[in-house]
């Protein structure tokens, strides 16, 4: 492991690179790019869960920990480990002070693993829109995890508002036992069910599974909102009051219910945060259906037909809290309407406020024919120029 304080983006490179020499690492392949996007409170538990997907898929994993945005200096921390503490393949931790961390891209793009695809997951809240970080615009696919986010369901929304093609949520990875299940029990049969019920706390993984039965079987689905963590029942009912239902009993199994049929057992693990992440990463194009079940609960139609690519939007968050802080600025007077109903005030009025030094040029050429002096004698006139100035001399003598 090599260790780097107050470094560049170029040493890093080169210490990449002599890690890889030194570990005859240039025959390893890599099948991606992982970015991970955390900061310092969480990037124990973002470390163990791409330490999990790195060692089910082979990759490079890029850790950029944002810190202490708001510093004055930018300041760049990076560790380098190949076969370390973070799985199997190669890994750089990054930490970035100051506003470097708004241009992490400026670090990580020539650290990325040639002619392979780049993920990205944000293990915290992710931003409003993905074209705010350019490290999720440079990536192919963007994993986000809106149970970060202060109101969860708001935050799924706004994903489908922002959605593209190759956008992922892990609450709809952790459905996937789930639908698997479900899938699985239809095979046998030969009606399609009438309604659907899920059973579980209002929470995104309960709204992607709505979104995934309403889109795949064109049923009504309700929730039956109740105060347990996760789904606890999917429930169908078909024509002739059959019922399928799928009720799990523990953190590892469920149990399936036909009417007239015995019960069975199924397998129906929960799983923890490596390996949502390392399901998302095992899939590198794009999640079609993922994109329905969104749509579907959120109804936002045509998600799937939006363009996959996105542009780059500069987003200041030290501009915007300076904007949100000033003061509105103060509003000019109105002038004092005049008799006339003008509103410009009379002559004598604009003249005490504009004062002795500024006036008008009608004042000052009357002042020049006045032989030089205004009336009374007391205050000179400034002297004309040019012609007008030599008649006034030739006066004067006369």
């Amino acid at each position: 492991m090599t260790t780097l304080w107050d470094t560049t983006g170029t040493d890093v490179v080169k210490a990449l690179a002599a890690e890889r020499r030194a570990a005859g690492a240039f025959a390893l392949g890599l099948a991606l790019t992982l970015i991970v996007v955390t900061d310092q409170n969480s990037v124990d538990e973002a470390e163990s869960a791409a330490t999990a997907a790195a060692s089910a898929h082979p990759c490079r994993t890029l850790i950029v920990v944002r810190r202490h945005t708001e510093a004055p200096d930018p300041r760049l921390d990076a560790e380098v480990l190949i076969g370390g503490r973070l799985g199997p393949g190669e890994a750089v931790v990054m930490r970035m002070y100051g506003r470097l961390g708004l241009h992490a891209e400026s670090v990580v793009l020539p650290l990325l693993a040639p002619d392979a695809p780049v993920v990205t997951w944000w293990h915290d809240a992710p931003p409003e829109r993905i074209a705010y970080d350019p490290l999720g615009v440079l990536a192919g696919r963007r994993v986000t995890d809106v149970t970060r986010c202060g109101d969860a369901m708001a935050g799924l929304k706004q994903r489908a508002e922002d959605y593209a093609p190759g956008d992922t949520d892990l609450a709809w990875s952790g459905i996937t036992g789930w639908r698997s299940l479900i899938a699985a029990s239809f095979d046998s049969l030969n009606s399609l069910p009438r309604s659907a019920t899920v059973r579980g706390p209002a929470h995104p993984s309960s709204a992607l599974m709505i979104g995934w039965l309403r889109s795949r079987l064109a049923i009504p689905v309700a929730l039956e909102e109740t105060r347990d963590p996760t789904i606890d029942q999917v429930a169908f009912e078909f024509d002739g009051d059959d019922t399928l239902t799928v009720t799990r009993t523990d953190r590892r199994s469920a149990v399936l219910h036909r009417t007239d049929q015995a019960d069975r057992i199924q397998p129906l693990a929960t799983r923890g945060l490596g390996d949502l992440l390392s399901e998302e990463v095992k899939r590198l194009d794009a999640d079609g259906v993922y994109g329905e079940a969104l749509g579907a609960w959120t109804g936002v139609d045509d998600l799937g037909s939006r363009p996959a690519l996105r542009t780059h939007i500069w987003r200041d968050p030290a501009q915007e809290a300076a904007g949100n802080d000033q003061p509105e600025p103060p509003r000019r007077p109105r002038r004092p309407a005049s008799a006339n109903g003008t509103g410009r005030g009379t002559a004598s009025s604009t003249s005490s406020r504009r004062g002795t030094a500024r006036r008008s040029s009608a004042a000052g050429a009357a002042g020049a024919r006045g032989g030089g002096r205004a009336k009374g004698g007391k205050n000179p006139a400034p002297a004309a120029e040019g012609p007008a100035a030599a008649g006034n001399d030739k006066a004067e003598q006369g």
